[in-house]
């Protein structure tokens, strides 16, 4: 059984999307959630996220990895590389290549290394364009997975990841139901025994034509505008965010 979790990552590994005020930055997300369960079996288990929103992949190495190293983790999670994807220039090899130089590290430290694929976005039209870059993406990371025995959770497989209804508003993050099916994959990759149940939503209910358009004009308004207005500004939203959980502590 692990002692010492490290989460490293974006948004998508500090939980943003799973909105809990009584949280550090107010949010939960599946690596809290892994963190209780294994915190739950023994207590010595410790547990650290140093995953902030926006970043790139060379950001999270450089801000995060080095940091994780000195806390000797003995297990590792990286998700990085979605925001990189969607740059309109960006050179995916170059880029896998310093992913794997990461793994291979983490690795020879002598950690337990969780590795993710992308979501199929193919039922978006906005993230149906990037879905070619994050194919391969998830090719690289597959490969890198299988190169050093890395526990791989393939979202690109969890179909129910592809309902809407696992989204929170933005439509770029998981809400608490996606990160609840997030958290038990990796569980259940880990081989570590939980009480997490899978939400099972039913068919989706019909939208109007009419419904959706107005409903996708109020998303591009409230979400997309301002996204586009601090790539222009050079900003991100993770400027002024610091990791939530920046030293090894026992989980909530």
């Amino acid at each position: 059984m692990s002692k010492r979790f490290v989460a490293l990552g974006d948004s998508f590994t500090e939980g943003v999307g799973d909105d809990d005020p009584g949280r550090p930055n107010g949010v939960r997300g599946w690596a809290d959630r892994v963190a209780e369960v294994l915190g739950a079996a023994d207590p010595e288990f410790t547990y650290a996220n140093l995953a902030v929103r926006g970043r790139l992949l060379p950001q999270v190495l450089a801000e995060q990895f080095e940091r994780a190293l000195a806390m000797k983790p003995d297990l590792v999670s990286l998700y990085a590389g979605g925001n990189d994807l969607m740059r309109p220039k960006v050179d995916i090899d170059a880029l896998m290549r310093r992913y794997r130089a990461a793994v291979a590290r983490l690795v020879n430290a002598g950690a337990k290394v969780i590795l993710f694929t992308g979501v199929d976005g193919a039922d978006d039209p906005v993230f149906r364009k990037m879905r070619g870059r994050v194919a391969i993406y998830n090719e690289h990371v597959r490969a890198i997975a299988a190169e050093h025995s890395c526990v791989l959770v393939d979202m690109w497989g969890m179909r129910q990841l592809c309902d809407r209804r696992m989204w929170s508003p933005d439509r770029l993050h998981l809400n608490s139901l996606g990160h609840t099916e997030v958290a038990i994959s990796v569980l259940d990759g880990l081989g570590v025994s939980h009480a997490l149940t899978r939400t099972v939503l039913g068919v989706a209910p019909l939208v109007d034509r009419r419904v959706r358009r107005s409903e996708d004009l109020r998303w591009a308004r409230e979400h997309v505008v301002p996204w586009v207005l601090r790539r222009l500004r050079g900003e991100s939203s993770g400027d002024v965010i610091k990791p939530r959980w920046p030293e090894l502590l026992p989980p909530l």
